[in-house]
């Protein structure tokens, strides 16, 4: 009998140049952002509300949460990490376009550069692969365009002859001179007009808002939701308890930004995002958001924010997990 093992590339099966781009597409549905509310939340009200979604942004239908369009976008990719060690970053994560409910997602996945790890006693050979994502709707229009860095162990039988990349993960992503703005054609006086909100007060750069603490549950449905395949986040442990996908932690730190500043429209994209610590099932993450920019429109502010999480578990001390750059888009 034959048996054929499912699963995407090891490290060094990867070549610079591959695309997989074969990842089912997904309609934002009612049902999937409800799914991903329960789990990580949710307090945007474009999201939530869809009578002021229509007077905010013209369309019939609500806008979708970030967090859910960033998930699906990334739990498509791991078509080419699916035996991943870790995620180590995002950068220039942008939302050229804002989908809303009834859209649909399909997502391509390029390898940009390899690194393979020196080889260390007691430890697996494994590399780092960095991954261009671009997410189009079903017009072929982006909608989200970003790269990760993602750790792989090599296979059991790699090739001695094997080309050991060495690609300088430092000078992966975009330039940062993205011109951050208020979405074209969104109505933020009527936003302001029916919640009632004040026009947004900028507090000094460099105030911190600490957070209340929020359990990480629910962390291999969300894998699921989001067609996310990394073994990791479903069928492996390590010390006794299941690594945690990143998008797990970063939903939580955007609940708690979203506490902190209530009146908060949306998210436009992520300068960067460094995975610093592992999370693991159970933990319970809190967050220091500092404010490092506002830029004042006409018609509203465009907010740069970071995210230093911290994860709390009884088993081990206290430690950083998620150090994250966003902007936000407030009235």
């Amino acid at each position: 009998m034959t048996v054929s093992l499912t699963g995407g590339p090891y490290f060094d099966q990867l070549t610079v140049g591959t695309v997989y781009d074969s990842a089912p597409a997904v309609t934002l549905t009612d049902g999937l952002a409800a799914v991903h509310q329960s789990i990580l939340g949710n307090r945007l009200r474009l999201p939530l509300d869809t009578h002021l979604s229509k007077s905010v942004t013209g369309e019939q239908t609500a806008l979708a949460h970030p967090g859910l369009v960033c998930d699906v976008a990334i739990g498509q990719s791991t078509l080419a990490t699916h035996h991943v060690i870790a995620n180590l970053f995002y950068r220039g994560l942008r939302f050229h376009r804002f989908p809303h409910i009834g859209e649909t997602l399909h997502t391509r996945t390029e390898v940009v550069a390899l690194r393979e790890n020196s080889h260390k006693a007691g430890r697996a050979p494994s590399g780092l692969a960095a991954l261009r994502v671009t997410s189009t709707d079903r017009h072929g229009e982006v909608i989200l365009d970003f790269y990760r860095c993602a750790m792989l162990p090599l296979s059991g039988d790699p090739d001695p002859g094997r080309v050991r990349h060495s690609d300088d993960m430092s000078s992966v992503g975009p330039s940062d001179d993205w011109p951050w703005g208020i979405p074209q054609g969104w109505d933020l006086d009527a936003y302001r007009r029916e919640t009632g909100c004040r026009t947004f007060v900028a507090p000094t750069p460099g105030t911190i808002y600490r957070s209340s603490g929020d359990v990480v549950s629910s962390a291999p449905e969300l894998a699921r939701l989001s067609m996310n395949i990394a073994a990791v986040h479903h069928d492996q442990r390590e010390q006794g308890r299941r690594l945690v996908y990143g998008g797990h932690t970063i939903g939580l730190a955007l609940g708690q930004a979203n506490r902190a500043f209530p009146d908060m429209i949306g998210i436009l994209g992520w300068v960067s995002c460094d995975h610093t610590g592992p999370v693991r099932e159970g933990d319970t993450l809190t967050s220091d958001v500092t404010v490092e920019a506002v830029d004042e429109k006409a018609n509203g502010s465009v907010v740069h924010l970071r995210s230093v999480v911290r994860a709390q578990r009884a088993d081990a001390s206290d430690l950083d997990v998620l150090d994250w750059r966003f902007v936000a888009v407030m009235p």
